[in-house]
């Protein structure tokens, strides 16, 4: 079967660091808009502290999405997924606007 690229339209910043993965898109007032963020690693988030629901995408090394969760609310969490290595998290709603399904590979810009 033939993978499917989802290409994401918006701009992605990277938490690669402990104090980015840390802080992640907590104390944001305003859901995000035609943003997102790609953790590295993780493979679990928590919604503490967040104003609005996101969009959570579980990928594996390859950029292959394993979980999704569909406008995760503030203060919950997901269980953590072993064969997740990274985590993009996008505005409510984004993943099926997208059409991102499991399975999908996962390519996007990344800035700072």
């Amino acid at each position: 079967m033939e993978e499917m690229v989802v290409t994401i339209p918006y701009q992605i910043k990277m938490a690669d660091s402990f104090f980015k993965r840390l802080r992640g898109l907590m104390f944001r007032r305003d859901p995000i808009k035609d943003e997102g963020l790609w953790i590295v690693p993780c493979n679990a988030v928590h919604m503490f502290f967040m104003k609005f629901p996101l969009d959570i995408v579980l990928l594996n090394e390859q950029n292959e999405v394993i979980e999704i969760h569909h406008s995760l609310k503030p203060w919950r969490m997901t269980k953590p997924v072993k064969a997740a290595y990274s985590t993009l998290e996008l505005p409510a709603g984004s993943v099926e606007k997208l059409g991102i399904n499991i399975g999908n590979i996962i390519q996007c810009s990344v800035g700072e």
